[in-house]
Parts: structure tokens; sequence; C-alpha cells
């Protein structure tokens, strides 16, 4: 199996597949109506990305709550970010940081 690199309009999504074709399959799996504008086997079998690129600093334990809206939202910020204010009353800019980590943090 080889890491692929799937990106849409929305998203960038990780996968391990065989080949490209399952790479998409998996895509469509979790995300139906989402289009594959670019699929790139990786060269490595690691995935990294630099916190401090991404703004994020300090502590990144993830957070089941944004998970889970992250999850009913398949995968959609701001419907996730508006769902975790509904779950814990917290406002936009709390809201926003626990979701964006999380994404980042792979959920």
């Amino acid at each position: 199996m080889a890491l692929f690199e799937i990106e849409t309009p929305s998203h960038i999504v990780i996968a391990w597949a065989d080949n490209e074709e399952g790479a998409r399959s998996t895509l469509y799996k979790y995300y139906p109506s989402e289009e594959a504008i670019r699929i790139t086997k990786r060269p490595r079998d690691a995935w990294v990305i630099s916190k401090a690129a991404l703004g994020i600093n300090g502590n990144t334990d993830p957070c089941d709550t944004a998970r889970d809206c992250l999850a009913k939202a398949s995968g959609d910020k701001v419907h996730a970010i508006r769902l975790y204010m509904q779950q814990t009353g917290t406002d936009l800019e709390q809201a926003k940081k626990a979701v964006e980590s999380n994404m980042v943090i792979g959920w």
C-alpha cells in the first residue's frame, strides 16, 4: 500500500491505498459529494504537518467533542464550528480554534 494525497475543492485527504483508483474510492466512501481534483502518490510512508507553520502552539490534545462535530459535519469546517458552539456554548473564536486544531492533528 502507498500513501496518497487527495485534493478536493474543500479538503486534502491523506489515505492508504493500493493504487490511485483505491485512493479515489476512499475519498468517495467518506466524502461522496466531493470531487477529486488532484491525486498524488506520496514518496514516503509518512505525512508531516508543521504546527509552527500553521500557527499552532501549546496543547494539542484531541478534543472528542470537536472531532464528533467534524464527523457529523462530514468534514465541513463551518458546519462543525456551528455544531461545536451549540454543544459547548463557547463563542465563535474558541469553537473555531477547537475545530481547526483538531482538523490539523487529524480527526
